[in-house]
């Protein structure tokens, strides 16, 4: 007798494009070891009609369903369609929202779907984040560096150009320098600094970089006489973060160890120490 695993499906239903309900419940599955599951997306679901689908596929792969409708009368006709079909189901937001009006004493404005995902001004200010990320990549442009929120320094394959990245769309101007071995700072980045531009340095342990370095290099189809070459070498690679650290201490440049962070990781310690500077009282 051989065991089978049993096949869980998630429906996770939105009126907008889905990015709020998936998040959500990709927080949550990440929690669950082992779980085998399937997930079932259902967007834009703004009509009677869109429901009456969803359900239908509900139907025909049962399983928890997920949503985020802000029009009641479809949030009713669903939570009606799943107590037919005996499937359990959740209102992602209800809970906060009622808990909002409660505390507050406030009433939901009109309910549109997507709002936060208006075109405002804080739009146009991850556009051009963006678009100034993009631009001033490994060093690029560096007599803007003042224009910068935060620059990123450090070595090759510390993660700098991603969460440059992940940053500007959250609308903060990061630029990044590389430290190179045998190349001298760009002056304008110590110009920044000392006009007060805040820098951080993004540091990893060799033996990661070295691992980066060497995948690196059979992607882009190295030969084996390359991938023996100084940008993998472990002795290399040790010299450039002691030099790094060196360099950091020099700028007097909080340091973060993205060894074991993800992108999301580093992104959110490099925000608290912008929030952390913005504490501080004005240079005179």
């Amino acid at each position: 007798m051989t065991g089978r695993t049993e096949r869980h499906v998630l429906h996770l239903l939105s009126d907008s494009t889905g990015e709020t309900v998936s998040a959500a419940a990709g927080a949550v599955i990440s929690q669950f070891d082992g779980l085998e599951l399937t997930r079932r997306v259902h967007v834009f679901t703004r009509t009677r009609r869109d429901v009456d689908a969803a359900l239908q596929k509900i139907s025909d792969e049962p399983g928890l369903v997920v949503y985020t409708l802000l029009d009641e009368s479809l949030a009713a006709r669903l939570r009606d369609g799943c107590e037919q079909l005996g499937v359990p189901m959740v209102a992602l937001l209800k809970p906060f929202f009622d808990a909002m009006s409660e505390q507050f004493g406030v009433t939901r404005g009109r309910r549109r779907p997507g709002k936060q995902h208006d075109v405002n001004g804080g739009y146009f200010d991850r556009v051009a984040a963006i678009d100034y990320a993009m631009a001033h990549d490994d060093g690029a442009t560096p007599e803007r560096l003042r224009k910068a929120d935060v620059i990123l320094v450090g070595v090759s394959r510390t993660s700098k150009t991603p969460t440059c990245l992940y940053l500007a769309v959250r609308g903060i101007m990061a630029a990044n320098v590389p430290l190179v071995p045998g190349r001298s700072m760009p002056p304008a980045l110590e110009e920044a600094i000392a006009a007060g531009i805040p820098a951080v340095g993004l540091i990893a342990s060799p033996s990661r970089l070295v691992q980066i370095r060497g995948q690196r290099l059979e992607v882009i189809g190295a030969s084996p006489h390359m991938r023996g070459a100084d940008y993998a070498d472990p002795e290399r690679v040790r010299e450039e973060v002691a030099q790094a650290r060196l360099t950091f201490d020099r700028l007097g440049l909080p340091v973060i160890d993205v060894t074991r962070r993800s992108i999301e990781e580093t992104a959110a310690a490099i925000m608290a120490v912008l929030r952390e500077k913005e504490g501080e009282e004005p240079a005179l």
